[in-house]
């Protein structure tokens, strides 16, 4: 990278922001993790309800979801409650819904059986990238809490097809890079964000030209650039399901 692109905090064009996620510090969900992305912190923990949505009552599988919200203080300036001002927003419906397609991609709702799993994500601290965050985090508190149904014998093996994770990628100051800072991801040109699987298929791919179109090359090279970094996260979420006693 030239002098005129050099990224803020010193970063390669391919490389992450440090991560790091812990496990178990919510003891009273059925599965937690603490996703630590650069400064972005989202508190992700799941839930096992034994109940269906309605809509699903009878059919012999389950279902998997998820909330998404940002505390009042996880941008410099405070942001109002949604429960106060009385309705969530559009930005946070989309994104919860990306959580919950992305987790349900990589689950075998059969072999759920009749249990809803619900996937909390609350930010603590927002420095872009955020729903991907969410969506890492969230695996691995999904997973957790199916190796414990697993081990109470409700179920008798993990009805996971593949692993998930995502991360964001942009083009700034002309160059694609990988997991920008807010300060990047504020003045990019595009804006991507990814959710891939571990057997390499694409659950997603939001990609957006904010100051001008963006050609199939730099698409191309935006993508290699997600892959590699879901790689690398997906090594982190191995390490947290371990570390938690699972397997990665």
């Amino acid at each position: 990278m030239t002098e005129r692109n050099r990224r803020p905090d010193g970063r390669a064009a391919d490389a992450l922001r440090p991560v790091e996620i812990v496990v178990g510090e919510a003891p009273f969900a059925e599965g937690s993790a603490l996703i630590r992305h650069g400064k972005t912190q989202v508190w992700c923990t799941a839930t096992v309800d034994q109940r269906v949505p309605r809509w699903l009552v009878g059919q012999g599988k389950g279902w998997v979801t998820a909330e998404y919200g940002m505390l009042p203080r996880a941008t410099p300036r405070r942001s109002e409650r949604e429960a106060v001002l009385g309705k969530q927003g559009g930005r946070t419906i989309e994104i919860q819904r990306l959580i919950g397609r992305s987790l349900r991609a990589v689950i075998d709702l059969k072999g759920l059986g009749e249990r809803q799993i619900i996937l909390d994500c609350d930010v603590i601290q927002a420095d872009a990238g955020t729903r991907c965050a969410a969506i890492t985090g969230s695996y691995v508190a999904l997973v957790i809490a199916i190796d414990g149904l697993v081990r109470q014998g409700v179920l008798k093996r993990r009805p996971i097809k593949t692993g998930v994770a995502a991360v964001s990628v942009a083009i700034w100051n002309g160059v694609p890079i990988l997991d920008p800072a807010y300060e990047e991801d504020s003045a990019a040109e595009v804006d991507g964000n990814v959710v891939m699987t571990t057997a390499g298929e694409f659950v997603e791919i939001q990609t957006t030209a904010e100051g001008r179109p963006f050609s199939p090359e730099a698409l191309a090279e935006m993508l290699a650039l997600a892959e590699r970094g879901i790689r690398q996260l997906q090594e982190h979420q191995d390490a947290a399901i371990l570390s938690a006693g699972g397997r990665g």
